[in-house]
C-alpha cells in the first residue's frame, strides 16, 4: 500500500485516511470562505467535510482499515471541522440563535477544554472516538444542516447541546482516569470495567 510522510508520520493511503486528509486540506479553504463571507459555499463545503467524517470511520471499521495513525489523523481532521463549523456559526448564524447564544458559547468553551486538556496531560490530541461523542457528533451535524439550509430549531438545539455537554464530561473523566493516551475507546463504562479486571 502506498503512503505519504506528514510531519515525520508515515500515513498509509487507504480510503479512510484519504478522506481525513481531504478534511485537513479543505480546512483553510473553508476558513477563507468565512473571511470572504461566502456563506452558501461555506455551508456546502462544510457539509461535504461532515460527510467524509461519517464515511471514513465506517469504511475503516467495515474493511478493517483502522490504524493508530489513522485514528489520530481523523481526530485532527475533526478538530478542523469543529473549528470551521463553530466559527461559521458565530459569523453567519449567531443572530438567528439569538438569546440562546450563551448556551452555544458554553458548548464552545467545553469543547475547547476537551481539546486542550489531553494536550496538557498527554502532549497529544485526543482520539478516543467515544460512542457518546459519535452520537452527539451526528446530532451536531444535523443541527448545522438545519441551521444553514432550513432554520434554527430551539428545542433541537437545547437537546443537542445538553447531550453534547454530557459527552464532553465523559471524555474529561476518561482523560483523568487514564495514565496514557489511548485510541478508539467505547466509553467510560468500558474503561471502568477494564480497571476492575484482576491483573495477572
Amino acid at each position: 500500500m502506498s503512503e505519504i510522510t506528514l510531519l515525520k508520520y508515515r500515513i498509509p493511503l487507504n480510503v479512510p485516511n484519504i478522506l481525513s486528509l481531504y478534511r485537513l486540506l479543505a480546512f483553510p479553504f473553508i476558513m477563507a470562505m468565512i473571511l470572504m463571507r461566502m456563506e452558501l459555499a461555506y455551508a456546502i463545503f462544510l457539509f461535504i467535510s461532515l460527510n467524509t467524517d461519517v464515511w471514513d470511520g465506517w469504511i475503516a471499521r467495515r474493511f478493517n482499515q483502522r490504524t493508530a495513525i489513522g485514528a489520530r489523523l481523523d481526530s485532527l481532521a475533526d478538530i478542523g471541522v469543529y473549528i470551521a463549523a463553530l466559527t461559521g456559526i458565530t459569523v453567519f448564524k449567531i443572530g438567528e440563535i439569538g438569546e440562546d447564544a450563551w448556551l452555544f458559547y458554553v458548548f464552545v468553551t467545553c469543547y475547547i477544554i476537551t481539546i486542550l486538556s489531553p494536550l496538557i496531560k498527554f502532549r497529544r490530541i485526543q482520539s478516543f472516538h467515544l460512542y457518546s461523542v459519535k452520537i452527539t457528533g451526528w446530532m451536531q451535524g444535523i443541527f448545522f444542516i438545519l441551521l444553514f439550509f432550513l432554520e434554527f430549531y430551539p428545542v433541537y438545539f437545547y437537546i443537542m447541546v445538553n447531550l453534547s455537554l454530557i459527552a464532553f464530561i465523559e471524555s474529561l473523566v476518561i482523560q483523568l482516569i487514564l495514565t496514557e493516551m489511548r485510541s478508539d475507546i467505547k466509553g467510560l463504562y468500558w474503561v471502568l470495567k477494564e480497571r476492575k479486571k484482576p491483573h495477572g
